[in-house]
């Protein structure tokens, strides 16, 4: 089975036209994107070759001109996919954290779909427990640790500020 490896978020009442705009975003990069199963609306699961060199590349191109995301909103490469129970998303979190430097400053991004057995705060804090990097810094990180919960799975990565793409606060 291919896991998703890219997460993009839409607006779920334009699906057709997400899609398109997705295929003509990634065509313009050289990249044919293959959808996978939609079990959340507004949230496409996507696999494409090199997903963190493309987020990089629809980031550059979002700033010079953002005319061409009017629908979606959020490109979240994705390294692992993983239960979501706190053991199994620690686990991934831990084999992750050497992604990050002693000298790199980090946060964690959370997002929930479908999921309340925890608060996002109690979240984050059983999840960054198991962290043992010490320059946490959540307005200017060097380093990323996204966590995608959707129901009972979980995509986990560790990104640059550059690898994810808001395409809602992108600065010109």
């Amino acid at each position: 089975m291919v896991d998703a490896n890219l997460l993009v978020t839409y607006d779920p009442n334009h699906i057709g036209l997400a899609k398109e705009e997705i295929t003509s975003i990634l065509k313009k990069i050289g990249i044919t994107p293959n959808f996978l199963d939609l079990k959340v609306d507004g949230l496409f699961r996507i696999n494409i070759e090199e997903p963190k060199k493309a987020v990089k590349k629809l980031s550059e191109i979002c700033k010079k001109d953002s005319s061409d995301f009017s629908i979606t909103f959020h490109w979240i490469p994705v390294d692992n996919w993983t239960k979501s129970t706190i053991e199994d998303m620690q686990h991934v979190i831990k084999g992750l954290v050497d992604h990050i430097s002693e000298k790199e400053r980090w946060k964690m991004d959370i997002a929930k779909r479908c999921y309340d057995k925890y608060s996002t705060t109690e979240l984050i804090m059983k999840l960054t427990e198991i962290v043992d990097k010490p320059n946490v810094d959540l307005n200017n990180p060097d380093k990323i640790i996204r966590v995608d919960i959707i129901g009972d799975e979980a995509g986990i990565s560790v990104l640059e500020k550059n690898e994810i793409l808001n395409t809602t606060s992108v600065s010109k």
